[in-house]
């Protein structure tokens, strides 16, 4: 939490993840918008769909180098929120939303 008592992109979803170094970005899911559509899971190995729920799940929220590629892609191309997305890739290092960024500034775009 920063200093004025206001949630950074990386404080979400705890502290529990491996260290920065080793898995720079975290994928933020806002899971109760999702609406099944799998365009995720078509275009990342990461994104599965979960036949029980019939919603979208991460296989990992936390990325390495190799692994950002395919997921800033799912974020992409997630319809929900009119094409916001609900897949959300921050930089943990600078806690800057890499993708979708529909605003263009880094600013996390949750709808919580």
């Amino acid at each position: 939490m920063s200093d004025d008592g206001v949630r950074k992109p990386s404080d979400f979803g705890g502290d529990d993840g491996p260290p920065v170094e080793e898995k720079p970005y975290k994928i933020i899911f806002e899971a109760n918008k999702c609406f099944g559509a799998g365009r995720c899971a078509e275009v990342a190995d990461n994104w599965e769909m979960d036949l029980a729920s019939g919603l979208a799940r991460a296989r990992s929220y936390y990325l390495d180098e190799e692994e950002l590629e395919e997921n800033v892609r799912a974020a992409e191309v997630c319809p929900a929120k009119k094409g916001a997305g609900v897949i959300h890739v921050i930089d943990r290092r600078t806690d800057e939303e890499i993708a979708p960024d529909p605003r263009g500034d880094g600013t996390l775009s949750v709808d919580w």
